[in-house]
């Protein structure tokens, strides 16, 4: 088989993506799926209560909270608890928190607001430098935070004094992070570890719990999906005809990782409408792994369907790494690699 079956086929390998801090900053939206959610496309399930109430909650916090219930026909106005200057979304991955968070953004009508992952606010201080970063967002209504990172230190620690700068000048916080549902306990320790790692902005923050299962998972059937090398051949000669596929062997793209900076992994994924990966194997280097899951975030956040030969990517992560400190990260990527492998097999990407 040809190495690139069309001229629109592309290697992951051969970008060297530049991402300015200007850029980086223009482009901290929520991701194109959440472009148009809200509050009243959010669904609940019934079957766990504190979605509906967290919903509530966040349309109050955005301004948009029914008005004030009176005591009586003369009485006043019942007066509600003052709202703290930031939300935590405490719960599992796949229960609607990127949802939410996106929800929060649309409905607020601040003059500026930022929305951007963990990784992203992080990347923008390193490329701009520290206190001009704190310039440029200085003045910000509203900061959204999506997958709030409690394992590594100095950068919690850096994102803290950021945002501890923010708030006096009138700043309001929404963050998210995850913990795995259902997982013995892990999950009712979110938000402890969350504000013991932000210690000094803990009073900022009300801490609001979101039960549930995996969206993703309640809509898929066994595992992530693997092709045939014809198969794979196939898929992506027919998605170049029409649009822009790449096709990389695994490991090149693991190699290629390492010499991108995470930030600039959204650029590696311009105008792509399928990602494929040849001969998957089992990742055992931590560093390998964790700049993988952080690929994965922006593949997913673009949606984009990957198609695979070789291991299965839902068990692309070793069993110690599943069983160490990034659990969470491993999880959340497995969620949303047995998703985008699915969706490759939907009718409009066949």
């Amino acid at each position: 088989m040809p190495d690139i079956l069309s001229p629109n086929a592309v290697h992951l390998t051969d970008r060297q993506p530049v991402v300015t801090g200007a850029e980086m900053l223009a482009s901290m939206v929520p991701p194109p799926q959440f472009d148009s959610a809200t509050f009243e496309s959010y669904r609940s399930d019934d079957a766990y209560p504190s979605q509906a109430d967290a919903k509530g909650r966040l349309e109050r916090f955005a301004g948009r909270g029914a008005p004030a219930k009176r005591s009586g026909f003369f009485g006043r106005a019942k007066k509600e608890p003052a709202l703290k200057p930031g939300v935590y979304l405490d719960g599992g991955f796949g229960v609607g928190k990127t949802h939410l968070l996106a929800s929060i953004y649309h409905a607020m009508p601040a003059r500026r607001k930022y929305f951007g992952s963990f990784i992203e606010y992080t990347a923008l201080v390193g490329a701009l430098g520290y206190k001009n970063t704190v310039d440029l967002l200085r003045g910000a209504d509203l900061i959204c935070i999506d997958e709030f990172e409690l394992d590594d230190p100095g950068d919690t620690m850096v994102m803290t004094r950021l945002l501890a700068e923010l708030v006096p000048t009138g700043t309001r916080l929404a963050a998210t992070s995850n913990t795995p549902p259902n997982a013995l306990g892990e999950g009712r320790f979110a938000a402890q570890d969350f504000l013991r790692e932000i210690h000094a902005m803990s009073d900022s923050f009300e801490t609001i719990r979101i039960d549930g299962v995996d969206f993703r998972q309640r809509a898929l059937d066994g595992q992530a999906v693997i092709f045939e090398d014809a198969e794979y051949h196939e898929r992506i000669a027919s998605a170049a005809a029409v649009g822009t596929a790449s096709d990389d062997l695994f490991d090149d793209v693991i190699r290629h990782l390492a010499k991108v900076h995470p930030s600039r992994y959204i650029r590696l994924i311009d105008d792509l409408t399928l990602v494929g990966l040849r001969d998957v194997r089992v990742l055992t280097d931590q560093s390998e792994a964790l700049r993988f899951v952080a690929f994965v975030d922006r593949v997913y956040d673009a949606q984009l369907p990957i198609i695979a030969t070789g291991g299965a990517l839902d068990q692309v992560f070793s069993e110690e790494m599943l069983g160490g400190g990034y659990r969470k990260k491993y999880l959340r990527a497995l969620s949303r690699l047995n998703a985008l492998t699915h969706s490759a097999t939907a009718p409009s990407n066949a």
